[in-house]
This record gives structure tokens, C-alpha cells and sequence, in this order.
């Protein structure tokens, strides 16, 4: 509900009641139900009940991702204590006026998100009239009324389980500076001939292959202990603390949609290093590298820099070569001690161009000796 900058002279002449606006009453009865409170105020009274100045007020609505509303009388209590919260906040030191807007627009473009996908997927479907002759109208109201408390109260659980994996994430970091600039594995995993099968495909059938491939993706990334950055429709961003998981993660991907007729090939491209993290999403050169690493790799294939296989060497996860390998396994038989367990092979390839990056060296990544 962002808003202009109107003083208080204006907001007679621009302020109708909720009555004349001529909205659906029952959107405005959902409206209230959900919000918990009737429309009492204008942008100019809530920010004023609130402590706050307007211009503060418009930052943190619009940052939150509210339309505008002139001075119409839209707002409720919990707009005006929403407001003092984050207000508070910066008074006391907690957050900069300019965090602060941060926190407002990277919770409003996330529930932003989940309300759209609940509206869209869930509550339409649960909202067909069950009997012949009833509205959808006479269904959605008493559903809502029965599903609010426990959506909210399963929405506060999911948030508060991701803020204390992250926070745990957080003070492992070995220094201040890794904590924004953190070394991470990343990668991106693409289906193959998307933009074809969009020609071929009905809408439907295009929805519903995305969304099985991202829902596998998702569930397989966290299962492996890895997280899921972001969904681009054909594309999935992932991350992962160390090589060893994010690798583990590329190549079930690969195993699991090739097993599945209905998908489409994938290829996977990943990196290693320094990343950037803003907002829940990362940036910087290693994200780019895994990036352009995808649209060179192969069909059922996943491909990775020199930094990410130097780590999985390091790590012991990947012998230098299968040549090190045997000379490693021949060391130990003949101190009768176990051999080196290797996860994965990596195979050079040939050093190529990237466009942006310079010249690269690619190396394949599979498994080794049947390893899961």
C-alpha cells in the first residue's frame, strides 16, 4: 500500500470510504478477515499514529511492495504498528533507516511470491464448488476463515526453522568479511531444449513439466543439504557450503531426470569461490562462470572450473587423475592399508573461450566406480 506524498490538506478531497469505493463487498469482508482489522486510516493518518514521517512511511510501503493509494482510507492498526516496528528499529540503533527498507523489500517480494502461488494453485483449486448451484463466492470465505491460523501459524515455523539454518551459517563463517563475501560452491542446472518444447507444448503441459522439474530440484537440493537460491522456469540456481555436496547434488539431478521419460536432457555447469549475498540471491564472477559453464556442458552432463575440481582434490573427494588414483590404491595394498575412497572423477577438457570471463578449463565431473 505505498503512497504519494499528499499533505494533510489534500486528504479530505482524496479520501473516499471503503463503501463508495465500489470494491466486491465479499473482497473487502476477505480483506478484513485476513488483516484482522477494519480500514481506518490514510497513509497520511496511519504514518502520522505511527510516529513516523511520510516520506519514511512511502519508503518502507513501497520497499514492501504496496501499490499506491493516494490518501484513500485503506490502512489498518496493523499498518500503523508495522510501521513503528520498523521505525523502532532504526531509533534504537538496531537497523539503519536504510536496512531497514531492505528488510521491508525482502520480505515483501518473498510473501509476495508465496501469496500468489497459494492464490493461484492452492486456494483456487480448494475453492470449486463442491455442490451444483453453489458460488465459489459461498465457498471461499468459510475455507479462509478455517485455513488462516494454520497457514500462518506453518508460516512462522518455515521462517523461523531457514533463520536459524542460516544464523548457524552465519557464525561458522571464519571472518566478519566471510559473512557477505563467502566462498561457496554454485551451480546451475538447465533443461535442454526448453525453448523448443515451448512451440510444442500446450500451456498446461508446459506448467506442469516446470513445475515437477522444480519441485524435484527443490526437494532434492535441500534432501543433499544444499540450498535452492532461485527458479528461472527452465533453469534452477543452487548453492552449497562445500564441493563435495553441491557435486553430489549436480549428479542426482542428472541421474534422477534421466530416469524420468516425461523431462527433458539437463546440464549442469558449476563453480567455486567468492560469492556475493544479497537479499537471499548471490552475485559476482563464480555465479557468472557457473553461468556460462552451463550453456557449453553437455546433454546429461555436468561441468565445473578448475577452482571447483582443485577443491574436491583438496578435499579428497576427486583424485588429481585416475593415473594418481592407482598409484595411491597400489601404495596402500602394499602396506596393507585401505585404499583412498574416492566419491567422484573429473575428466580436463579442453581450454576454451568464455565470453566475458577469458580462457577457462572445464573439467567433467561423474562418479566413480558406481559411487552414490
Amino acid at each position: 500500500m505505498t503512497v504519494d506524498d499528499t499533505g494533510p490538506g489534500e486528504q479530505d478531497r482524496t479520501d473516499p470510504s471503503a463503501a463508495d469505493s465500489g470494491e466486491d463487498p465479499l473482497a473487502l469482508r476477505l480483506e478484513q478477515l485476513i488483516l484482522g482489522a477494519e480500514r481506518r486510516y490514510t497513509p497520511f493518518q496511519a504514518a502520522r499514529s505511527a510516529g513516523v514521517s511520510m516520506e519514511l512511511a512511502s519508503r518502507f510501503w513501497r520497499a514492501m511492495g504496496f501499490a499506491d493509494i493516494g490518501q484513500a482510507k485503506a490502512l489498518t492498526e496493523a499498518d500503523v504498528l508495522a510501521l513503528r516496528r520498523l521505525a523502532g528499529l532504526v531509533e534504537a540503533g538496531l537497523l539503519s533507516e536504510a536496512m531497514a527498507v531492505q528488510v521491508a523489500r525482502s520480505t515483501g517480494q518473498t510473501t509476495a511470491r508465496l501469496a500468489e502461488w497459494q492464490i493461484d494453485s492452492f486456494l483456487e483449486g480448494l475453492t470449486e464448488p463442491p455442490e451444483p448451484g453453489m458460488t465459489r463466492t459461498e465457498v471461499t470465505y468459510p475455507l479462509v476463515e478455517l485455513l488462516l491460523p494454520e497457514l500462518e501459524e506453518f508460516l512462522v515455523y518455515v521462517w523461523r526453522r531457514q533463520l536459524a539454518a542460516a544464523t548457524g551459517r552465519v557464525v561458522q563463517a571464519a571472518d566478519d568479511e566471510e559473512m557477505v563475501d563467502r566462498r561457496l560452491a554454485v551451480g546451475f542446472a538447465d533443461l535442454v531444449g526448453f525453448t523448443r518444447l515451448t512451440r510444442r507444448m500446450e500451456e498446461e503441459e508446459l506448467g506442469e513439466l516446470v513445475e515437477a522439474f522444480e519441485t524435484t530440484a527443490a526437494d532434492l537440493v535441500a534432501a543433499r543439504g544444499g540450498r535452492l537460491i532461485k527458479t528461472l522456469g527452465d533453469e534452477v540456481l543452487f548453492a552449497a557450503d562445500d564441493a563435495g555436496t553441491a557435486a553430489d547434488i549436480a549428479l542426482r539431478l542428472v541421474e534422477t531426470l534421466a530416469g524420468d521419460e516425461t523431462m527433458p536432457e539437463l546440464r549442469v555447469g558449476m563453480a567455486f569461490g567468492t560469492v556475493t549475498t544479497r537479499m537471499g540471491d548471490v552475485f559476482g564472477t563464480t555465479v557468472n562462470l557457473a553461468s556460462r559453464l552451463t550453456s557449453i556442458a553437455p546433454r546429461d552432463a555436468v561441468l565445473m572450473d578448475s577452482a571447483f575440481a582443485k577443491e574436491l582434490i583438496r578435499s579428497g573427494e576427486a583424485p588429481a587423475s585416475e593415473a594418481e588414483a592407482a598409484e595411491a590404491a597400489a601404495a596402500a595394498e602394499k602396506e596393507g592399508a585401505e585404499p583412498p575412497s574416492y566419491r567422484f572423477a573429473l575428466q580436463p577438457m579442453w581450454q576454451r573461450p568464455v565470453r566475458g570471463l577469458g580462457v577457462v578449463e572445464p573439467w567433467l565431473l561423474t562418479r566413480r566406480n558406481g559411487e552414490q
